[in-house]
């Protein structure tokens, strides 16, 4: 609970109540009016008469910030992503958009490889429940894009909640191990093993529930960063079942790989397993995985879009492109891949399986703020 100072109590109490929309919870004495208890905006204020502290600042969520600084002769302030306004106690209130556009920043491209973990890798941090994230794009494109290797080492219940992403993309890919997860309107949870993928659409609700030791997963992220939220008020699974709902234009994939077939991929000596992700995107991402059918063919790699991230689960392939030199991937490599630049794939391995992530749309396409 905060506690605000005040000269004129009820002065005071009567602009939180009548400009704001606190609630008066509680007044005391009665006789001779002290202290205040209100309640407002998820907080919980004692205004108290007499008190020895500074007005301090409170920082308000709501609906249309602009319109009720301008309502109470507030001022524009952190570079315009909200408003001032002064209680009568001198408290200053800010007020922010309680749910604010999704930012995703403009970078340049640029071509990341990074190599399999060794010991004392740097980048590897230990994250939301438990889980160990290590940083598969250093530099993520200037917070456009994230890809995370995620492992949690110990099998068991995970210590999550139920919550949900405010992201414009996010892939989960199960590269080792198995884990069950609930999403909202799914039905029972469902149990991912390697191969297997979910799109998780904008904003679901979802909650990871159980996962074997060695667990690891690789996590695809438009934008970045992005804020996590917990909904503390339901309860999943939900008991219902709506494969199609619509979650921010996306709609919910489950991707399993024992049940999909393998077709071709970017000419002869390969193929894949294309997840049904183009469809649920409206376009916006596809999602594949690759291996190779002969040792001795090769392939070009060319894009003109937004993103395109390559792991290699397991086995090995050489990548070239001129002015370079070659790279010879294996198990554990990951590679972003910037637009316009020509490459090849070659002398895969027999036992090869490489997962692409591919954002087909011009960068420069995407507004900033989506």
């Amino acid at each position: 609970m905060a506690v605000l100072p005040c000269t004129d109590l009820a002065r005071t109490m009567a602009w939180f109540t009548e400009a704001l929309d606190f609630r008066l919870d509680c007044i005391a004495p009665a006789d001779d009016p002290q202290r205040a208890l209100m309640s407002g905006y998820g907080l919980h204020l004692e205004l108290r008469r007499g008190a020895a502290q500074g007005p301090g600042r409170l920082r308000l969520s709501c609906a249309e910030p602009r319109t009720l600084g301008l309502r109470l002769g507030g001022v524009e302030a952190d570079q315009g992503k909200g408003w001032a306004v002064s209680a009568p106690n001198g408290t200053v209130i800010e007020l922010v958009e309680a749910n604010p556009p999704l930012v995703v920043p403009s970078a340049p491209q640029q071509l990341v490889s990074t190599a399999p973990q060794g010991a004392g890798d740097d980048g590897v941090v230990t994250g939301r429940a438990g889980m160990v994230y290590r940083d598969l794009i250093p530099g993520r494109w200037g917070g456009r894009f994230i890809a995370s290797q995620i492992r949690i080492e110990e099998g068991g219940p995970v210590p999550d909640s139920v919550h949900f992403h405010k992201i414009r993309f996010q892939l989960i890919y199960c590269a080792a191990g198995w884990v069950r997860v609930a999403y909202e309107d799914q039905g029972e949870p469902l149990v991912m093993q390697p191969g297997d993928c979910v799109l998780q659409p904008p904003e679901i609700r979802h909650q990871v529930l159980e996962s074997s030791a060695g667990l690891a997963v690789i996590e695809v992220t438009c934008p970045a960063e992005h804020d996590t939220w917990l909904d503390h008020d339901l309860v999943l699974p939900t008991g219902a079942v709506h494969p199609e709902r619509d979650f921010g234009g996306q709609r919910f994939v489950h991707h399993v790989a024992e049940s999909t077939p393998w077709t071709a991929w970017r000419g002869d000596g390969f193929e894949q397993q294309q997840t049904k992700i183009d469809a649920a995107t409206g376009g916006l991402a596809t999602v594949g995985t690759v291996r190779c059918t002969d040792t001795t063919s090769s392939t070009t790699l060319h894009h003109d879009g937004e993103f395109l991230f390559l792991y290699i689960l397991r086995g090995a392939i050489s990548w070239r492109c001129d002015g370079r030199p070659e790279l010879r991937l294996a198990q554990g490599h990951s590679l972003a891949v910037p637009a316009g630049l020509d490459s090849a794939l070659s002398q895969g391995t027999a036992d090869l399986l490489l997962l692409e992530v591919c954002l087909p749309g011009h960068a420069d396409n995407h507004d900033s703020r989506d």
